[in-house]
């Protein structure tokens, strides 16, 4: 199922009583694109890792620009911890805060529902879509 047809039939998958209100509102305001939902779940993955923007560039296959931002709202959305040692490019971290990881850990195992991964895809891209006609 493509994109289109995922923004095309709402009626299949945009039941939000379904999902958990705070799953809800962390997918539209915290992992609001495809891209830091990849880059959440390789940190969730390695969650003692501390690593560069170059770094997760090389392991995720994706533009170290293009992460860069992901990554800088991530943190700003305190999803992220930083670290900026002297002489040194910024280190990206899973957070330290408990509810925030407890929060992660719940989308993470939401994440193994087939439903859920599509009803997540469906806001992310609806999110997308919006931000596209402003």
């Amino acid at each position: 199922m493509n994109a289109e047809m995922l923004v095309a039939i709402p009626t299949m998958i945009d039941n939000e009583a379904e999902i958990d209100p705070r799953l809800l509102e962390f997918i539209q305001q915290r992992i609001n694109t495809f891209v830091k939902w990849d880059l959440l779940r390789f940190f969730y993955d390695l969650s003692d890792s501390a690593e560069t923007v170059d770094t997760v560039a090389r392991a995720t296959g994706r533009d170290a620009e293009t992460l860069g931002a992901a990554l800088r709202d991530l943190s700003d959305s305190a999803l992220l911890d930083t670290v900026t040692p002297p002489n040194s490019d910024a280190l990206y971290m899973l957070t330290t805060d408990h509810a925030l990881r407890m929060l992660i850990n719940s989308f993470m195992l939401a994440c193994d529902n087939r439903q859920f991964r599509i009803k997540a895809i469906y806001h992310i891209l609806r999110g997308l879509r919006a931000e596209a006609n402003y």
